[in-house]
C-alpha cells in the first residue's frame, strides 16, 4: 500500500513536470512567433544598432501582441466557464 502511495507521488510529480517543460516550450515558441513577425514588420535594414522609429514599433509590436494573446486567452476561459468544461 505505501508502495503505491510513493509510485501515485513519483507519477504525479512526473505529470507536473512534463506539463511545466510543455508550458515553457509553448512559451518559447510564442515568443519565437510574435519576435519574428515583429521584426519583419519594423526592421527595415538591419544595423548594429536601433533607431529609435524601430525600437518604438518593436516594443508597440510585442505589446500589443501581449494584449492580443491575453484577451484571446481570457476569452476562452470565459467560455469554457460557460461551458461547464
Amino acid at each position: 500500500m505505501a508502495a503505491e502511495l510513493g509510485q501515485e507521488a513519483e507519477v504525479a510529480e512526473l505529470q507536473r513536470m512534463v506539463a511545466a517543460e510543455e508550458q515553457r516550450a509553448r512559451l518559447t515558441a510564442q515568443v519565437h512567433t510574435f519576435m519574428e513577425a515583429c521584426w519583419e514588420k519594423c526592421v527595415d535594414k538591419p544595423g548594429s544598432k536601433l533607431d529609435s522609429r524601430t525600437e518604438t514599433c518593436l516594443a508597440n509590436c510585442v505589446n500589443r501582441f501581449i494584449d492580443t494573446t491575453l484577451s484571446v486567452t481570457n476569452r476562452f476561459a470565459q467560455l469554457m466557464q460557460k461551458g461547464g468544461h
